[in-house]
């Protein structure tokens, strides 16, 4: 395969489809259950339950501070899966290309890709590739399935939340969507922030099995404010989040203050949000920050009784309602 572009040759069926597949794809996603002649494979059996989730993946720049949207896609479905107590299992990758992407960005997403779904144990089992025309894409869009082997035994579920029950979440919010946005160049900023994008697997399953753990989810979209009306809804309850506990960098908070973002809507990709008995929090937060990722994890807030609200209670003693999203601040993040 000679050229240095992809061409819509590259989607049509043919010889430039196969040279795209086993030069770029195969070669990097290759493993035991990988047929590439194959309309379906066999998987293996799991022992534990097992559990689906799928996602699809839209970021500008393709590669960004700290991440790039083919590790951004396995992290997205392993932490799907990781907050519901599973081990990632298999993987499978579609992939839609735009004609004209440069064939070595495409070799290092896909190498990207391949790297983090073996540091996280998945093997991809099956894939597929498109060409869309130049100027009816965004260089590559990404959608993956995961299916993981359910071994948590604690049961994490959003209808075990009860007033009087904490929240905390593993390290500061806001750091993806204001690295994305800095390296867009946009509004004249710059900046060496880095994306939190990563694996929570290693931080889900040091906790998964903490009886005092109730609940946990990765504040991708919406970020911390999307996930506490997620609850706040789900139990009927308020949501209290303490602004003085929030981990927020400096950077973070620049940038928003400049900008008029706020930084609890702000998606995360490498952090998660969970609720626990008051007496478990201690417990679940020295794990945390006995792992990288987690050093600045904290207590953030407090389940109360009352109408499902989230509650923002101020440096300066106030409270304010921390409304629904309904714009999207930073479009094409994750």
């Amino acid at each position: 395969m000679h050229d240095t572009r992809i061409l819509l040759a590259h989607g049509n069926g043919g010889r430039f489809m196969r040279e795209l597949i086993a030069e770029v794809f195969a070669r990097h996603l290759r493993n035991p259950l990988l047929d590439i002649d194959a309309d379906a494979v066999p998987l293996p059996a799991l022992v534990g339950q097992s559990v689906l989730t799928t996602d699809g993946f839209t970021v500008q720049p393709l590669e960004f501070p700290g991440g790039n949207l083919g590790s951004l896609a396995v992290h997205g479905v392993v932490n799907d899966l990781a907050v519901t107590g599973a081990q990632p299992r298999f993987l499978t990758l579609s992939a839609i290309i735009e004609e004209g992407l440069e064939l070595a960005v495409l070799d290092r997403l896909i190498a990207s890709f391949a790297e983090a779904a073996r540091a996280n144990g998945a093997v991809v089992a099956a894939g597929d590739t498109k060409v869309v025309r130049h100027g009816e894409g965004g260089g590559l869009y990404l959608s993956v399935a995961g299916i993981g082997e359910r071994v948590a035994k604690t049961p994490l579920n959003m209808q075990r939340i009860d007033a009087g029950d904490v929240v905390l979440v593993s390290g500061p919010i806001g750091d993806h969507g204001i690295a994305v946005m800095l390296a867009r160049e946009q509004f004249g900023l710059s900046g060496n922030l880095e994306s939190d994008s990563a694996s929570v697997l290693e931080l889900a399953s040091a906790v998964w099995n903490h009886p005092g753990l109730k609940f946990m989810r990765d504040p991708t979209r919406g970020g911390l404010a999307t996930v506490a009306h997620e609850i706040a809804h789900g139990i009927g309850a308020t949501v209290v989040l303490e602004q003085q506990r929030v981990p927020v960098r400096d950077a973070v908070t620049s940038v928003c203050e400049m900008l008029g973002y706020d930084p609890y809507y702000l998606a995360c990709e490498g952090r998660i949000v969970a609720v626990a008995k008051a007496e478990a929090a201690d417990d679940i937060l020295a794990a945390w920050h006995a792992l990288p990722g987690g050093e600045l994890a904290g207590r953030i807030g407090l389940v109360e009784a009352g109408a499902a609200r989230v509650v923002l209670a101020t440096a300066l003693g106030g409270r304010r309602i921390l409304e629904e999203l309904e714009d999207d601040p930073l479009p094409r993040i994750c």
